[in-house]
């Protein structure tokens, strides 16, 4: 983000909040409950929006070093993430290409060789063959280069690592042309400098959209989260922009409108506002003062999304005690919000059945929650 760009989105939180008015869309509209209720549709969305986007799977600091592997479980699909000699990052199908078997059980460490615990094939970190107990007799001719490890698509992009779900995708597109104009913001955040600081996982009984669509508006603040962050934040004022699929909120906290008696070289959009960038596959960046949260979607099933909530700090602060403890603070204020949007949306998700709406109404101060929406539609349409 440029700081022409920062100035203009603080002066119009502002000129909002001088007008006494929210931002608003021209209409309101209307989601179909079956948008996070059916089977059927879920299935198209992992199909033709999960299975055929770059993701983010993880952050490049859970793989530092050359030799550095992880694992992961991501839509069914066994993931083993590789760190080569030189350092460049691998994808593949964490599946045995002898007979089936979970090659890696370990969910992070360091190794050259990857050896199958069940009839010790071994591979190396780029995938090829290396190694098959009595070859010569029990598999003369046997053709290595077709045997080498499944890849999957993947790219190393503004600290994060990205794979598309599917081993016949084809080759990874460009990340920042597929971020499209929201890359220059992702240079300005700098995330290939920070680190995982803290990191837990939730089972939410909810739709992966009904989650999403819970950061993307603030009229729910001052009530639902009346007794946490809500008081720290102004009253149903937020704005947004889309960038191709992707989404960029501003939340102002409740400092923001008074700036008017500040500098304006003293303003910072960081300091008086969390920003939320929305990345239409799979997740969610809270800019905060200091440090960023990473709200990482994984959805199971229509009624069942797998979160992991992060807190991603720089870097440059030092890993002490009372760094610790002040990250765990942070994770704890945020995680503590998160679920009662998460109870709220468990609630919501329980009550389609009762037929009660045929569709969520989304409000003129709503409007990037609809157009969420209606970038999936696209998105399956095509």
């Amino acid at each position: 983000m440029d700081r022409t760009t920062e100035i203009s989105l603080i002066k119009e939180i502002i000129g909002l909040a001088e007008q006494k008015s929210a931002y608003l869309d021209e209409t309101i509209a209307h989601s179909p409950i079956s948008r996070y209720a059916s089977p059927e549709r879920f299935e198209r969305e992992r199909s033709a929006l999960f299975r055929r986007h770059p993701m983010i799977v993880a952050h490049s600091s859970e793989l530092e070093g050359p030799q550095a592997f992880l694992t992961k479980e991501f839509l069914n699909l066994p993931v083993l993430l590789v760190r080569d000699g030189d350092g460049k990052v691998n994808a593949f199908l964490n599946v045995c290409r002898h007979r089936g078997a979970k090659l890696v059980r370990e969910e992070s460490g360091c190794k050259r060789i990857f050896t199958c615990p069940y009839h010790a094939w071994s591979w190396s970190n780029d995938g090829a063959l290396r190694g098959v107990p009595h070859e010569e007799q029990g598999f003369p001719d046997l053709p290595r280069a077709e045997r080498g490890l499944r890849r999957l698509p993947v790219a190393e992009a503004h600290g994060f690592i990205w794979i598309i779900a599917n081993p016949d995708a084809g080759d990874m597109p460009d990340i920042d042309a597929w971020l499209g104009e929201i890359a220059t913001d992702f240079k300005w955040l700098g995330m290939a400098d920070h680190k995982v600081a803290v990191m837990e996982t939730l089972d939410i009984k909810a739709n992966w959209k009904v989650l999403v669509e819970g950061g993307l508006e603030s009229y729910h603040f001052r009530v639902a989260h009346k007794n946490t962050i809500g008081p720290y934040f102004t009253d149903n004022l937020s704005t947004y922009r889309m960038f191709g699929q992707h989404i960029r909120s501003v939340l102002p906290r409740i400092s923001m409108p008074d700036l008017t008696q500040t500098p304006e070289d003293d303003w910072e959009i960081r300091r008086d506002a969390n920003l939320l960038y929305t990345l239409v596959t799979n997740c969610q960046l809270l800019v905060q003062q200091d440090h960023v949260m990473w709200f990482h979607y994984e959805p199971v099933a229509a009624d069942h999304t797998r979160v992991r909530i992060v807190t991603l700090a720089p870097k440059s602060y030092p890993d002490t005690e009372e760094m610790r403890e002040r990250w765990a603070k942070n994770q704890l204020i945020t995680t503590t919000a998160l679920m009662e949007d998460f109870e709220l949306g468990e609630e919501i998700q329980s009550g389609f059945a009762s037929k009660g709406n045929p569709s969520h109404l989304f409000g003129r101060y709503e409007g990037a929650l609809n157009r969420f929406n209606l970038v999936i539609e696209e998105i399956l349409a095509n």
